[in-house]
């Protein structure tokens, strides 16, 4: 017999992990090794079970999905990465994608489309939700224009950069964002180095060149 398809769940919502452990218990060839409520609980569980698939929530406090993800995929590449999220929004999708993601469904999904995306990610065929697939599609049909590096940032990042060239701390900008400190430090190493500079100052001193401080 094949070694059953081993499973990780990371979601911060105890109903949905609940739920979808129930679901997929009951699929043949898959097997749920563990929950995990948040992204570094998800990781340490991760380097523990050795898991086939992952599924991952996006929106978690702390560490998100989208870090969760990158670091995951640091420390144990082999795994495939299936975001299940509610969110569609550009923000959320690209970065995570871009962070390794394998595949990518909405919560609305089946179950029965769930545990096939499990299979196929198993098997190295990734899947994707169809709103996401268009989306990426129309994303490349878009003819490419020369932008600044600003344009690059998430809006997020963009709300990060501001309070930045407001002169904020780490722990301010957490307190305003109402986020981890962690996410913070996270969201500030994106910032620098999609706008090619090398510390808080220089991305300071950028913001107010191009009119992003206000």
């Amino acid at each position: 017999m094949e070694q059953p398809i081993k499973v990780l769940l990371v979601d911060d919502h105890e109903m949905v992990r609940i739920g979808l452990a129930a679901v997929l218990g009951t699929e043949e060839g898959i097997e749920v090794v563990g929950e995990a409520s948040n992204g570094m609980d998800g990781i340490r569980l991760a380097q523990e079970y050795k898991p086939d698939v992952v599924l991952m929530d996006l929106v978690m406090e702390g560490m998100d999905g989208i870090e969760t993800t990158r670091k995951l995929l640091q420390i144990y590449p082999d795994c495939k990465v299936i975001v299940l999220t509610s969110y569609l929004d550009d923000e959320k999708m690209y970065p995570v994608i871009e962070a390794g993601a394998f595949s990518y469904l909405l919560k609305t999904s089946r179950a029965s489309e769930i545990a096939q995306a499990i299979r196929s990610a198993a098997k190295g065929q990734p899947i994707l939700e169809s709103q996401v697939a268009t989306k990426i599609m129309n994303r490349f049909r878009q003819p490419k224009q020369e932008q600044a590096p600003h344009h690059d940032l998430t809006d997020r990042e963009m709300e990060v950069l501001r309070l930045i060239a407001k002169g904020h701390s780490n722990q301010e900008v957490a307190d305003e964002l109402f986020i981890g400190i962690k996410t913070v430090k996270f969201h500030v190493t994106n910032i620098l180095a999609k706008l090619g500079v090398d510390d808080r100052t220089q991305a300071a001193i950028y913001a107010h060149k191009h009119g992003l401080a206000d």
